[in-house]
């Protein structure tokens, strides 16, 4: 979490996905005055000491650049000496092997026990050429392989990007300043290939926009922002979540009146405040609906997948009235919009639905859904929906 302290009731902005306001040349999460840039270095550093809760209070619109690289903040965390406190880390992992691509960026994703990198770039400058590393991501090797790399850029690009108000404050002392022919002002490399690790580093950064810990091998070619974005937001749909939930089968029964048959979810695994959540139905074979519906070829009927996700959206749309009394209310559907079916949900699938709230008017809403199976849409709809008494 991020919070300007510069700013008239200090909001806060969550390092998460659907944050993310810009990816040009770096990554910028919230919105309007409250926009925070180029976050990828600070969470890079936060991702490779496997940290998963912090509080960064900043006074300016963006971290300092510092040298351009990931090291100092790397440093200034391991000085801080990060505590347990309690609970289990969300882990995403990949069942099978899946692409990303995102205009020149390309990414391939393959199952793996650790967090993996295969990084490579190009580009037309005798110091840069092709160059590709290998990387696991642990602590103690980022901070020997990765953490020292540094940001780069070309001396032609910056009066263009300083024009459009950005990297105001590049200089060869918090960048590789490149020319035609090298590094200027006899600047030095830590490495011949320092270019590609920091690619690599960026990568770190911006996938801890997941909210979650990687395992997983991910091959980039070309990696940019943009790409990275699209990449996480691909594992965070593709991706097995584990770790605590954010509330268990028991939280869920005490806000919906649903029982078997009719739960049809299994666990909410992300809340964002009041305005988005993400949910969870695991589909198997003893669904008692698939002893009717295609004997011999079960797929789970749309109105059912549907069903589902109004479910999750009611806990969205009850996280309204936490600490009143909702144990004599119910959430109604007033409307569905929309609705489409992209692909079949079968025995063995594990759908991930993802909500907003689009509007909230006393108690009455307007949501936005879309259900995903590995990383693939199986199904959207918009929905109208209030709480009424029992």
């Amino acid at each position: 979490m991020f919070r300007r302290t510069d700013l008239a009731g200090k909001p806060e902005v969550p390092a998460r996905l659907t944050e993310v306001e810009a990816v040009e040349r770096r990554t910028a999460i919230g919105h309007g005055e409250a926009t925070i840039h180029t976050v990828e270095h600070l969470l890079a550093a936060v991702a490779a000491h496997l940290i998963d809760d912090l509080t960064i209070e900043l006074t300016g619109p963006e971290p300092p650049i510092l040298d351009g690289s990931v090291q100092p903040y790397f440093d200034a965390l391991a000085k801080a000496e990060p505590v347990s406190v309690g609970g289990e880390p969300a882990v995403l992992t990949v069942t099978a092997p899946f692409t990303v691509t995102d205009k020149d960026a390309a990414y391939v994703v393959a199952p793996a026990k650790t967090f993996r990198l295969t990084v490579s770039i190009e580009w037309a400058h005798p110091l840069i050429g092709r160059q590709a590393g290998a990387y696991e991501v642990t602590p103690s090797n980022f901070a020997a392989e990765l953490a020292p790399a540094r940001t780069f850029g070309f001396t032609h690009e910056v009066a263009e990007l300083q024009a459009r108000g950005l990297i105001k404050g590049a200089s060869p002392g918090n960048a590789i300043v490149l020319d035609e022919r090298g590094v200027v002002n006899g600047g030095k490399l830590r490495w011949p290939d320092e270019f590609v690790r920091h690619k690599a580093a960026d990568i770190v950064g911006d996938l801890a926009l997941t909210g979650a810990r990687i395992q997983a091998h991910v091959v980039a070619t070309r990696p940019s922002h943009g790409g990275n974005i699209a990449l996480a937001r691909a594992l965070a749909r593709a991706g097995r979540r584990t770790g605590m939930p954010a509330m268990d089968i028991s939280k869920i029964m005490d806000y919906l009146p649903h029982r078997y048959p009719f739960l049809l979810v299994d666990r909410i695994v992300e809340v964002e405040g009041q305005k988005r959540i993400v949910g969870i139905k695991n589909v198997t074979i003893n669904e008692p609906f698939f002893q009717g519906h295609f004997p011999g070829h079960p797929i789970m009927p749309g109105v059912l997948i549907i069903e589902a996700m109004a479910q999750v959206g009611g806990m969205l749309l009850m996280s309204h009235f936490e600490g009143q009394d909702t144990a004599n209310k119910v959430v109604y559907f007033m409307s569905l919009d929309k609705v489409k079916f992209r692909r079949p949900v079968v025995p063995g699938d594990q759908i991930r639905f993802e909500l907003e709230m689009v509007q909230f008017r006393g108690k009455t809403c307007r949501m936005k859904g879309a259900g995903f199976v590995d990383g693939q849409v199986v199904a959207e709809a918009e929905m109208m929906a209030m709480v009424v008494d029992r």
